[in-house]
């Protein structure tokens, strides 16, 4: 991921210093690329910033401006306790869209982060977006419990940029708001369904059943932990809902898919 890149990104960070008054030694954009590359380094304070500044500055100026050196650890202090954070995400969010190619399958799951809860609050659910071209987390949102987690994943759709890529969920997305969210972005979209949406289910039953013989069925077979494992999966690549209400509900949905996956 080109560096430069990061710099455009973070031209849109509002400065909270003074800086009409004229006494700004040191570039706010310097002092954010070496923070974010000390975090991702381990480093885990402003003095981690600081050492890692000193200990790289040779390198850090193939890049950075430096006019007044390495920022000390108050500085970095000061600037990321006043930092707008939503700002500052939402332009690493820009960073790193700009680094994926398009047709990148974006998947949304959420995690119970064990061992978070207390006696004031149950265990947090962390929603998040990863890429598995990149190996990266796009974007997270904390809620306090897993049932927030419909509500969540429009919210965490709509910080990132997700035009021409596939968002994959598991059932518990499968929900008309969320896959309007992503298509009203221009993406696509590859969701699980099971009986939290009873009528739309039905509707796939009842076409698999129909139509059985007919459909095509994708098989493996795969050997693992001393034993050999086969799998089918009927799959069908045509509209499977009838045009009317229930499919207008459901935006760009195809029915394409799969059903009734057996192993043995």
């Amino acid at each position: 991921m080109e560096i430069e890149r990061l710099k455009t990104a973070l031209e849109k960070v509002e400065d909270p210093r003074r800086t009409d008054r004229g006494h700004v030694l040191h570039k706010l954009e310097d002092i954010l690329i070496i923070g974010l590359c000390t975090l991702v380094c381990n480093g885990s304070d402003f003095s981690d910033m600081e050492d890692f500044g000193r200990e790289r500055e040779e390198w850090l100026r193939n890049f950075l401006e430096l006019p007044n050196g390495i920022p000390d650890s108050d500085t970095f202090r000061r600037i990321f306790e006043r930092l707008n954070p939503k700002m500052l995400a939402e332009s690493l969010y820009d960073w790193l869209a700009n680094n994926r190619k398009e047709g990148s399958v974006i998947a949304v799951d959420g995690k119970t982060i064990c061992g978070s809860g207390n006696h004031n609050h149950k265990a947090y659910h962390v929603v998040s977006a990863f890429v598995a071209e990149n190996q990266v987390t796009l974007g997270e949102i904390v809620t306090e419990e897993k049932s927030n987690e419909i509500t969540a994943v429009p919210e965490l759709l709509e910080l990132l940029e997700i035009k021409n890529n596939i968002v994959t969920a598991d059932a518990m997305s499968c929900q008309k708001e969320i896959v309007r969210t992503i298509t009203s972005k221009k993406a696509d979209y590859v969701i699980a369904l099971k009986r939290n949406q009873p009528g739309l289910l039905e509707n796939v039953v009842l076409y698999f059943d129909s139509f059985r013989e007919e459909i095509p069925l994708f098989s493996t077979d795969e050997k693992d932990h001393g034993r050999i494992e086969k799998t089918g999966i009927p799959f069908i690549n045509r509209p499977v809902l009838a045009a009317g209400t229930e499919r207008l509900e459901w935006p760009k949905v195809s029915g394409r898919g799969s059903h009734n996956c057996y192993k043995e």
